[in-house]
């Protein structure tokens, strides 16, 4: 089971902060099946296709970036988190 955690722009889609999500191996499936779940999600994550650079993505607290990105692992236990980015200047 895959903990994902929203942030709180995102209740509006989902209804709730927190979700647990079965049958994903990677980040990849992972947003598939939100995007299944929550279609008005994909409008908020992806732009042509690509993820928004708006959008963070987090497994266990490392930036999916930094890791292998949408081709990231997912194991039982993990917490996924979708963090805004935050700009300014």
């Amino acid at each position: 089971m895959i903990k994902v955690k929203f942030p709180s722009v995102f209740v509006q889609i989902t209804g709730k902060r927190r979700i647990e999500v079965d049958g994903v191996e990677k980040v990849s499936d992972l947003l598939e099946k939100l995007f299944q779940d929550f279609p008005k999600l994909k409008d908020r994550l992806l732009k042509d296709g690509e993820l928004t650079p708006f959008i963070n993505i987090f497994v266990n607290g490392e930036d999916i970036r930094h890791l292998n990105g949408l081709e990231t692992k997912l194991s039982d236990g993990d917490e996924v988190t979708f963090i805004p980015a935050i700009s300014g200047g």
